[in-house]
């Protein structure tokens, strides 16, 4: 657990974020943005490396990770976006680079295209971006998650080890999946897994992927070959419709690309960021 702390917290519309920074603050800004069920944690290695040559903002959403959970909390995409939107003007960054994973993608997408968010450049790994998404289990949590919000404390947190595990090709270290599950055991973690999973609809991409062609930033996608949750022809239709974008696919990466190949997706954001 100490291996990766945020030490510093902002108070945001849908409750208290936790976030921090790496590098020298006078080097060009990057914001990472992490993915569900997951936190800033994935990025961990890949904002040291890349904090070498830049200033590195890493947070995790309200509902997630450290930051605050509660009932009643929006964690929705539209919910996430505005967050982002928030922070990036507590933290004065006017034009970062930012990179986003899974439904951090589709957060960084509606914050420029939605909320006025201005981008240097946009890298977006294995993203939440097009229709339809979410695997078929996580369809059926949305559906039923009053019900399964009230499993018995070991069914539910064997349920998530399992579904942590299979965002991973190669499989994750018993320490990282040890990790990765923590946040959402316990009465508050238990209660905030389903409320994330019961907000996350659809209609939120619905609303941005029509205008992905108005994206005037140079964007990157990279993805996982292997990926199970979101397949890699999604990450073709993408770059498809983002003018001058392009796929960098990753050979032996699921989805959690940062835990399956964090060497060569360093190296790829480390080229294009330059």
């Amino acid at each position: 657990m100490s291996d990766w702390q945020l030490t510093r917290s902002f108070r945001g519309s849908s409750g208290e974020v936790r976030w921090d920074s790496l590098g020298d603050p006078g080097r060009d800004p990057v914001v990472l943005l992490h993915g569900t069920p997951f936190s800033s944690y994935v990025w961990r290695a890949v904002a040291r490396a890349l904090s070498r040559r830049h200033h590195v903002f890493v947070w995790d959403m309200p509902g997630y990770g450290a930051s605050e959970k509660f009932a009643g909390q929006d964690v929705s995409l539209a919910a996430q976006g505005r967050v982002f939107t928030e922070l990036l003007a507590h933290w004065e960054l006017d034009r970062p680079r930012v990179v986003a994973h899974d439904f951090g993608g589709a957060v960084s997408l509606r914050a420029h295209l939605l909320h006025g968010a201005r981008y240097d450049s946009l890298a977006l790994v294995d993203p939440v971006a097009l229709a339809p998404w979410g695997t078929p289990f996580f369809r059926l949590v949305g559906e039923h998650s009053e019900v399964f919000d009230h499993l018995p404390p070991a069914l539910h947190r064997a349920l998530v080890r399992e579904y942590v595990s299979s965002a991973s090709s190669p499989g994750l270290h018993p320490a990282v999946h040890d990790r990765l599950v923590e946040p959402w055991l316990g009465d508050t973690g238990q209660a905030a897994f389903y409320r994330q999973i019961a907000q996350a609809d659809q209609r939120y991409t619905d609303e941005v992927q029509d205008r992905y062609g108005d994206i005037a930033v140079p964007t990157l996608v990279c993805w996982g070959e292997d990926d199970t949750w979101i397949p890699v022809g999604r990450g073709h239709d993408l770059v498809a419709r983002i003018p001058g974008a392009r796929l960098e696919l990753i050979p032996g990466a699921g989805h959690l690309v940062q835990e399956d190949a964090p060497a060569h997706l360093t190296a790829a954001l480390v080229d294009f960021l330059a």
